[in-house]
């Protein structure tokens, strides 16, 4: 059954998602805040932002946020830091009953809400709302690689409908009940991504990597947990398989900075550098905060934090990680 959706947010992830709701016959609108950004993809046929992957003659551009209002389905696409905003200017807009899905990754600086609390906070009960979040690099979705994703809600009606939306031969959908799990594997695993490129930046290898990686799943699965997530939903898609692929990819926004990071450029520098929106950085601010709120060992983070914000030098912070106090894996671990 072909549904009305309307896309908030027209970055490369917001694209490649609406490609894939076209593509599944449905009638789509992107959203973007900034007026000279539709005019140009209008007049391209492509978005700067997804560059090679030719936008459907059947999908609608907009500036115009009132597009929302007889929508059956609207996609929140926006950075984490913009999720507010643009909740709050659409709430008004918003029918009863719209199926609300967040695929932002972050935590809100100072509120340290998710995006679906911060959506929720401005949008009322009467619309489900859906996490959507997974190891999907825009660039491969758009370019119609297979990929995998995890629709989470407490809805498993509303979690259903999204699976059903977005499924196709070559995008497939899995469902969860997990939203505080899927969420914190999706912005906690960007501070990892950064860590890891660092290392690469520094010029250490797999061995050291892997290390990084591990144990960052160890630290996040640690956080997660304390905040209600499910042990289980780490080492599934939106947990291991997301981490993995924004560690080690190429596409990867928060791996480019990490690896002019560890080559000596200033963080502010590097994130300048990669000309797209680096979510790790937020998310290890917001990350420590809720680390020393609840009482919890994120070492890892906490090297990320001293070295975008404190201004330490990566390879002194490393070395540092690598004299902690010597333990035993599992009593740290959620195995």
């Amino acid at each position: 059954m072909q549904m009305k959706v309307t896309v908030l947010g027209s970055g490369a992830w917001g694209t490649a998602l609406a490609i894939v709701l076209v593509e599944n016959g449905n009638d789509v609108t992107m959203w973007s805040h900034r007026g000279e950004a539709v005019a140009e993809m209008q007049q391209l046929g492509v978005n700067p932002k997804l560059k090679g992957v030719p936008l459907p003659k059947e999908l609608h551009l907009s500036s115009d946020l009132s597009c929302v209002s007889d929508s059956d389905v609207v996609v929140f696409a926006t950075p984490s830091f913009a999720m507010r905003e643009t909740a709050k200017s659409a709430s008004s807009l918003v029918r009863p009953g719209t199926i609300l899905v967040s695929v932002g990754k972050g935590i809100e600086k100072g509120s340290d809400l998710r995006m679906s609390q911060v959506i929720r906070s401005e949008i009322s009960d009467d619309c489900p709302l859906v996490v959507l979040c997974g190891p999907t690099h825009a660039e491969e979705v758009g370019r119609k690689i297979p990929s995998g994703i995890v629709a989470a809600s407490e809805n498993q009606q509303a979690a259903e409908q999204v699976q059903d939306l977005f499924m196709n031969k070559r995008f497939r959908v899995y469902t969860s009940s997990d939203v505080v799990g899927v969420e914190i594997c999706a912005a906690m695993k960007n501070v990892i991504a950064l860590c890891v490129g660092m290392s690469d930046g520094m010029g250490f290898g797999d061995n050291t990597r892997a290390l990084i990686i591990t144990r960052g799943l160890a630290e996040i699965t640690r956080l997660g947990t304390a905040l209600g997530g499910k042990p289980e939903t780490f080492a599934g898609l939106a947990g291991v398989g997301d981490l993995i692929t924004t560690c080690t990819s190429v596409h990867s926004r928060n791996h480019q900075a990490g690896i002019l990071i560890g080559g000596g450029m200033k963080p502010a520098d590097a994130i300048k550098k990669v000309g797209a929106v680096v979510e790790g950085y937020y998310a290890a601010a917001t990350g420590m905060e809720l680390a020393e709120r609840l009482g919890i060992e994120m070492p890892i983070t906490q090297a990320a934090y001293q070295v975008l914000y404190e201004g330490r030098d990566p390879k002194t912070v490393l070395q540092e990680l690598m004299r902690r106090e010597k333990r035993h894996e599992m009593e740290e671990t959620w195995i």
